[in-house]
């Protein structure tokens, strides 16, 4: 079914690898229409409490194919590269978000990720460059080695920060260090991501894939999947927001909470000692 992405389920974690290693997992059109495929293929398999996304060979993604920047530079569209949707567009049938309509904060090309209601990991095993950079800040968490290469190389190509790189990286860094690199394109390496912010956790090559799937396979043993989708859903959704309104949302969404099973389960588990068995999404 894909010939640019590879995807695999093994309870509880869904992997999906860029795989053209030959060009570093540039991002075509096709590629793009293949990951918002499996994403929501993973969304709807009840085995799946989560969703890694890597990369074969030594990076992750270096960005756009530049044979399709190529295209623009002669006043071709790129295959779809610079457009969101539609006709010249990435060629995947837009994703119907959950939570607005699909021309809302939401319904963007990368920030689709956000609504999906399973955690997504960023396993960054090398460069990650123009608009792959943005997707791997719309996923919930990334996990570097210390390979791992964080570029944005717009202001080297006389573009800008596209795909809502300039909301996303901001929120995580602040806005000086954000400017700083934007407009150097300078390198940054596993390390410093880690400590600018960019990156939740710094771990070994060998490591990486191990580190994702073990965080995964704890939260499906303890954690309730479908509070995890709900505060995922209230962060994201919050960052619109000021703090009364989210706070009073805050309230309803806990009273809600009472009522389900999973409440029930979760104070029995602990007062009798034992993991708890929370039902999975999809189920």
């Amino acid at each position: 079914m894909y010939d640019e992405i590879i995807y695999e389920v093994t309870d509880p974690v869904a992997t999906i690898t860029f795989n053209r290693p030959e060009s570093m997992n540039a991002w075509t059109n096709s590629m793009d229409a293949q990951l918002a495929d499996a994403m929501q293929r993973a969304e709807r398999d009840a085995k799946v409490v989560g969703i890694i996304v890597t990369g074969a060979g030594r990076a992750f993604c270096a960005g756009a194919d530049m044979k399709l920047l190529s295209s623009l530079t002669e006043g071709g569209d790129g295959a779809g590269v610079a457009a969101s949707g539609g006709e010249g567009g990435s060629g995947r049938t837009p994703r119907e978000s959950p939570w607005d309509n699909p021309n809302g904060d939401f319904g963007g090309r990368m920030p689709y990720v956000m609504t999906m209601q399973k955690p997504v990991i960023a396993a960054v095993n090398g460069a990650v460059a123009g608009m792959a950079f943005p997707f791997t800040l719309c996923c919930d968490l990334r996990v570097v080695t210390p390979d791992a290469l964080f570029l944005t190389a717009f202001a080297q190509r006389g573009l800008i920060a596209e795909w809502g790189l300039g909301w996303l990286l901001p929120k995580l860094v602040g806005p000086a260090v954000a400017l700083d690199l934007l407009m150097s394109s300078r390198k940054v390496k596993g390390e410093e991501a880690l400590a600018l912010g960019l990156a939740n956790y710094l771990v070994g090559a060998d490591e990486l894939l191990p580190f994702c799937r073990g965080y995964i396979e704890n939260l499906a043993r303890n954690c309730s999947p479908t509070s995890i989708a709900i505060m995922k859903r209230q962060v994201y959704e919050h960052l619109h927001r000021g703090l009364g309104p989210a706070e009073a949302e805050s309230q309803r969404l806990m009273i809600e909470s009472f009522g389900r099973p999973d409440f029930k389960e979760g104070v029995r588990s602990f007062l009798e000692k034992r993991p708890p068995q929370f039902g999975r999404i999809g189920e």
